[in-house]
């Protein structure tokens, strides 16, 4: 956990609720907060509700992870947990589970053979230290996608692009025409297109070379010089008003036709589902950039903060198992736009960009661990850090590779 960034938070604002009388209230932070991720949060309220033995109190938080994460640390290492926590899967809470400050879910996981059922494997083996399980992988989530409106290209006679290159070569067609190439917005998301042209630019080996082996020889190589090519290419695409915007606007302005394409993970597909956009008819997704169909396998857990109270103990292993439960897999997951962490659920009300996820994962090559279960967050930092000071100016790629290559040689 990046603790510098806790030193500067103050304490969330939200109190902890009083049992009820006939049920456990559970406080459950997240920050789930645009319309696509208000409905699948209330999947999770309403089938978590109607167990019948407790009651879902929702403590969104606004903002990114990035805002949240701080904020859910501080209540919990100030002695105000909530019932229940997002987090991302990955190790961004890895210093609160050494401090023994997590629920033990291990008897549980062992009970319901969670190994048996989540995969890829290695989305429980985030959650598990020390031969110990702490939280629940509740889906899989990917950066590796590219949304272009269909319509935007059709309506100014341009064929819909299929990958990168065509995209970069009719952007400034669509500058003279007044439409944003490329939406984007808060550092994150800026980091975000480094991070989906590491792989679908520079492909897998690049990718697991970097972060994963910690290679500075990969960072100086002709392949990594190419993602950075990329990436000053996307820097001349975006509106001035980029900076700090909302990753829902950013997709917004995709799915009204303001901008021709977004760089933004697989949650997007929760916003076009809002907005009644149809996959291959309205809006188009490309994964791997149009290049590598790869995927990493980030997403979202779901921990428990240790407490004095048996009956919140056992309203959070309720919610933990009901995570996992066949049902709740389904619902939530078609309302997010993710994929679900169990392989044996049906999903044939999947749309098509779902259904090209899901075909990515059937081959085992193609799953890619995502940087936050390989890079520490002091690191990630120092990577959106220098992405965004090099998208916000005019460094040149060789002073780019310089520095990636002093932050690669010193990461954990």
């Amino acid at each position: 956990m990046n603790f510098r960034l806790m030193a500067a938070a103050m304490l969330a604002s939200v109190a902890i609720p009083a049992l009820s009388a006939n049920a456990t209230d559970l406080e459950v932070t997240h920050w789930w907060t645009s319309g696509g991720e208000a409905a699948a949060v209330k999947v999770l309220a309403d089938q978590y509700n109607a167990l019948g033995d407790n009651h879902w109190v929702d403590g969104a938080i606004a903002g990114a992870g990035t805002t949240a994460t701080p904020l859910i640390v501080s209540r919990i290492l100030g002695g105000n947990p909530m019932g229940a926590t997002q987090l991302n899967t990955g190790r961004d809470a890895e210093e609160l589970v050494k401090a023994g400050l997590m629920t033990d879910l291990t008897d549980l996981a062992e009970k319901e053979h969670w190994k048996d059922i989540i995969r890829p494997a290695k989305l429980l083996d985030a959650c598990t230290y020390d031969g110990h399980i702490y939280c629940v992988p509740l889906n899989i989530h990917s950066w590796q996608w590219m949304w272009v409106n269909r319509h935007v290209f059709e309506d100014n006679g341009l064929k819909v692009p299929t990958n990168w290159d065509e995209f970069a070569a009719d952007a400034p067609k669509l500058k003279e025409k007044g439409i944003v190439p490329l939406a984007t917005g808060a550092p994150w998301q800026v980091d975000g297109i480094r991070n989906v042209m590491q792989v679908g630019i520079g492909g897998k080996d690049l990718y697991l070379a970097i972060n994963d082996k910690k290679s500075e020889e990969a960072v100086r190589s002709p392949e990594n010089r190419k993602v950075w090519e990329s990436f000053a290419q996307a820097r001349d695409m975006v509106d001035d008003s980029y900076s700090g915007r909302d990753w829902n606007v950013a997709t917004n302005m995709v799915i009204t036709g303001k901008a021709a394409g977004q760089v933004m993970g697989d949650w997007a597909q929760g916003e076009f589902g809002v907005a009644k956009q149809v996959a291959g008819k309205d809006y188009d997704c490309l994964p791997g950039l149009g290049f590598h169909a790869l995927l990493d396998t980030g997403g979202d857990s779901f921990y428990f903060p240790k407490n004095s109270n048996p009956d919140i103990t056992k309203a959070q292993l309720e919610l933990a198992s009901m995570l996992l439960s066949k049902e709740t897999q389904v619902k939530f997951n078609l309302a997010k736009g993710s994929l679900p962490v169990r392989g044996d659920v049906d999903l044939t009300a999947a749309n098509a960009c779902m259904k090209k996820g899901l075909d990515i994962l059937a081959t085992p090559d193609n799953v890619l661990p995502s940087t936050e279960q390989m890079l520490d967050s002091d690191t990630q930092g120092q990577l959106t850090d220098l992405a965004l000071q090099f998208f916000s100016s005019k460094m040149s790629v060789d002073d780019a590779i310089n520095k990636q290559a002093d932050i690669i040689k010193q990461a954990q």
